[in-house]
């Protein structure tokens, strides 16, 4: 498994276990590293003297850190009911699988000729 897949795939396991730490743990240096790079070749252009003020830094703060935090929250960590349902079927809100209109339809042609109704009964 490559490092990106490795670091981007989401854990189906609950619980904070040594792989999510270690994980979380790599993405943090990486980000640090990006962060302070990025940082070190901006202090090299023009833009120094802004970027040294309280309000440059808090404009690279929201413009490096903001669209970077769901990357780094614990979220991308845990797998989504949506990632684990069957093909073909939809996860709502309760966390309940439906199938899509297609499915119905091929289950419902599935016992067509049969005289017997399928499960579920009429409607």
């Amino acid at each position: 498994m490559n490092l990106w897949s490795w670091l981007s795939t989401n854990d189906p396991q609950p619980g904070f276990t040594r792989e999510k730490l270690v994980k979380l743990l790599v993405r943090l240096l990486l980000f640090a590293v990006v962060a302070t790079l990025i940082s070190t070749l901006l202090q090299l252009t023009p833009l120094r003297p802004y970027l040294n003020t309280w309000w440059g830094s808090l404009i690279f703060i929201l413009l490096l850190y903001v669209p970077v935090a769901r990357y780094l929250s614990l979220e991308t960590l845990i797998a989504r009911p949506g990632r684990l349902a069957a093909p073909g079927r939809r996860v709502t809100a309760s966390g309940r699988q439906v199938q899509s209109s297609a499915q119905r339809r091929k289950e419902k042609h599935r016992y067509a000729g049969v005289k017997k109704s399928g499960p579920g009964g009429r409607r």
